[in-house]
């Protein structure tokens, strides 16, 4: 089996090289690779690489994930986040190739408390999210053996997120302020990746009729940003961090204290309940995800 991987030093990119390897053979880009284009930008270049590269299938987890530059960059994130997949779709198609694809809950309205399900009527807020949508349109049209995951709230131990952003705060303040009014689950881009090569080897192996379409993967659960932020510093605690700031002296506050380009949604909630029946999968709870990417920081 021969997987083509783009978006290879990205959080989730990162984790797949892991992943994917013991599939089959991985070739793995990014847009700076040399002996084949990963750039999402150049759409003929990805379409010349799927045509040389031959593979059994297509790791799409590049991305333009810059949610507030999309606002008033709206061609780059298009040509990213739609056309670029919709080129994947067809050069997947002709190669008779597997196409897997990264999307996200801001394809809906953020609307209501019920966890979204894959049928659920869209209605993105943001030039991120109706892009998103496009991109899944592009590829459900243009490929038949297509997965398309739906996530939130993505972090990794490599690089910058969430929980560096608030022991670096705690670290420095006493108090912090933290939005309480929009709810999701923190899921590991180790999880992703896990569950991708999961659902990439039962995809190869089994009917494709079956298992092709849109599935919601995110970590079991919920919280906000603001119990998510008290949960690390609980846990920087209980390690033994010394910090200025506590879980008790994490202030919440509404989405509109911290006005942005573009709209957040406040449900963020994804139903996983396909996902666990058709791949028989159960994603663990995002305290744990989170309590193990802090361990590994410390």
């Amino acid at each position: 089996m021969k997987i083509l991987l783009f978006g290879k030093n990205g959080q989730v990119g990162w984790e797949l090289q892991r992943s994917l390897a013991p599939l089959g053979e991985l070739v793995a880009l990014d847009r700076h690779s040399r002996e084949f284009c990963g750039d999402l930008a150049n759409l003929d270049g990805i379409r010349q690489t799927v045509r040389q590269v031959r593979p059994d299938a297509i790791v799409n987890a590049a991305a333009h994930t810059a949610v507030d530059k999309a606002e008033s960059d709206v061609d780059s994130a298009r040509s990213i986040n739609a056309e670029a997949p919709g080129v994947l779709a067809e050069a997947a198609h002709a190669a008779g190739a597997w196409l897997l694809h990264y999307s996200t809950d801001y394809v809906f309205d953020g609307s209501g408390s019920k966890p979204w399900e894959e049928a659920d009527p869209t209605g993105p807020l943001s030039v991120y999210g109706r892009t998103k949508l496009e991109g899944e349109q592009r590829i459900a049209a243009r490929c038949a053996q297509h997965l398309i995951l739906r996530t939130s709230w993505v972090y990794a131990a490599r690089g910058g997120n969430f929980a560096k952003t608030m022991l670096r705060l705690a670290a420095e303040r006493e108090r912090l302020t933290v939005i309480n009014d929009q709810f999701g689950a923190p899921t590991g881009a180790e999880l992703l990746a896990d569950v991708t090569a999961h659902m990439l080897r039962g995809a190869l192996t089994a009917p494709a009729a079956r298992l092709a379409g849109t599935y919601h993967v995110a970590a079991a659960g919920e919280t906000t940003w603001h119990g998510y932020a008290q949960f690390v510093l609980d846990c920087a605690a209980k390690s033994g961090k010394v910090l200025k700031a506590s879980p008790d002296t994490v202030d919440p506050v509404a989405t509109s204290a911290f006005p942005t380009p573009a709209q957040r949604p406040h449900n963020s909630r994804l139903n996983t309940a396909k996902l666990r029946g058709a791949f028989g999968l159960q994603p663990p709870a995002w305290q744990q995800g989170v309590a193990r990417m802090l361990a590994e920081l410390t």
